[in-house]
């Protein structure tokens, strides 16, 4: 154990610890879900402090042993090797200061163990005057949520989302030609093509990753610089420039200011707009994954129309039975982003005056969402939808069998006339086909013309 001390007095902490005082505070206070936030999330803290300290550095305001022993303490702590230190709750201090504080502490005990010196020997490298200079809980949590989640969308989810449309749209072409009842209400409607199907659900998808797209470029405005509340109160004049072209360099992502700086701290908009896409992402997938359960559903009992990759056994007591655990597994997930959105929401109306105080809650979900979203759209893609394959005998059947074939026969008889046909083939359990030659209405040679369900389907 090691003896530090902070504006409240001395607090014991483990010798090995890279944290200091502060971060200890914390773990003391916030002993309440043993959730941390993410490698993303560090990995941002650690590129706003190093682009901070080469800012200052630059400018003249640190000495250039201290700047370049940050600089190396914040590029170990963005490569992961320090992540065993990053040790505060989720739910904790409002807005992230023990967060931002334990940031500060680790790259600047770090830097003093590079500069020769012992942990917690701050007068060599200061968390709070040095790795902190010119900056704030205030500003350096939310532009670390920023970049944590613009780098999670384009690496990972954008990526996965393109995979999954590019499977669904390769499906739509391989099942064009199987015709099929399409169903409303969960009842018999008009023929279609099972190519059709997928391909509204290719599209649907391709919306959606626009959507998320677009959102995401909200993220690329950061209020970095404005320090406290948005005056940039303590910084050089030419900080808040210097560090968004650090920040730039750092990333290689050409991020900006935001428009208002005020605006920038007291909100947390950017992100609500991304958790918003996120939410209607998961509602797409969510319909795609009950088509897909309902649709394979049997194999003797059920729709029976698509089979699934056996990815696993599907009960403990029934043998042989394959339950279609991959969509199962999407909707789960879907359901909790729809839950991570709503926690969003609720703590980005929470901002009061200056600030928004529930920034940590609000980081954990919404990358929380993106990395959920990410892996299970790719395992749902490599495990179940590559491997689809169509009962075109079953479809064909339904397709023949549907009542809602009598529409076709509107233009010929009538709304009314065909309604009778097809209550009297459901009463006698005939198809339209055959109560249609047998009231003369037309011979069989027309009615396969007319009653085509593939020609029925369109373009």
């Amino acid at each position: 154990m090691r003896i530090e001390k902070d504006t409240l007095g001395n607090i014991r902490l483990p010798g090995d610890a890279l944290y200091g005082a502060q971060t200890q505070r914390a773990v003391e206070n916030f002993p309440i879900s043993g959730l941390r936030l993410s490698r993303g999330f560090i990995k941002a803290q650690g590129t706003v402090k190093l682009a901070a300290a080469r800012a200052n550095g630059s400018l003249g305001l640190i000495s250039r042993k201290i700047c370049r022993a940050i600089e190396k303490a914040a590029i170990e702590v963005i490569k992961g090797k320090h992540d065993r230190h990053f040790v505060v709750d989720v739910y904790q201090a409002g807005a992230g200061t023990s967060q931002n504080m334990n940031a500060n502490e680790v790259i600047s005990n770090r830097a003093v163990e590079l500069l020769g010196g012992k942990k917690g020997d701050y007068r060599k490298v200061s968390p709070n005057d040095h790795v902190n200079m010119a900056q704030s809980t205030n500003d350096t949590i939310p532009s670390s949520i920023y970049i944590s989640s613009f780098e999670s969308l384009r690496d990972d989810l954008l990526p996965a989302l393109r995979k999954l449309k590019k499977a669904l749209a390769s499906k739509s072409k391989a099942f064009d030609k199987i015709v099929k009842a399409g169903r409303t209400h969960l009842q018999d409607a008009v023929p279609m093509r099972l190519g059709q199907e997928f391909s509204g659900y290719a599209e649907s998808v391709r919306n959606d990753l626009l959507r998320v797209q677009n959102a995401s470029k909200a993220l690329l405005n950061l209020p970095i610089g404005g320090n406290a509340l948005g005056t940039g109160i303590n910084a050089h004049p030419r900080f808040h420039t210097c560090i968004l072209k650090e920040i730039r360099k750092i990333t290689g992502v050409n991020y900006k200011s935001s428009k208002n700086l005020f605006d920038g701290i007291q909100n947390v908009y950017p992100a609500l707009e991304v958790s918003a896409s996120l939410r209607g992402l998961a509602v797409t997938l969510t319909k795609i994954a009950n088509d897909i359960r309902l649709l394979s559903s049997g194999p003797r009992t059920g729709f029976s129309e698509l089979r699934l990759p056996a990815v696993q056994p599907g009960s403990s007591i029934m043998p042989g039975k394959v339950n279609p655990v991959m969509a199962e597994m999407l909707n789960m997930v879907c359901y909790q982003v729809m839950g991570n959105d709503t926690a969003i929401s609720y703590a980005a109306q929470a901002s009061q005056l200056e600030l928004n105080v529930m920034m940590p809650v609000i980081a954990h979900n919404l990358l929380f969402s993106i990395d959920i979203l990410s892996n299970s759209i790719n395992a749902f893609t490599d495990r179940c939808l590559e491997g689809i394959e169509a009962d075109a005998g079953r479809c064909r059947e339904y397709a023949d069998a549907t009542l809602a074939l009598a529409t076709a026969l509107n233009p010929v008889i009538g709304y009314e006339s065909a309604a009778e046909i097809s209550k009297e083939a459901y009463r006698t359990g005939k198809s339209v086909k055959e109560i249609v030659v047998e009231k003369g209405v037309m011979d069989r040679k027309t009615v396969r013309r007319v009653l085509d369900p593939l020609k029925l389907t369109g373009k």
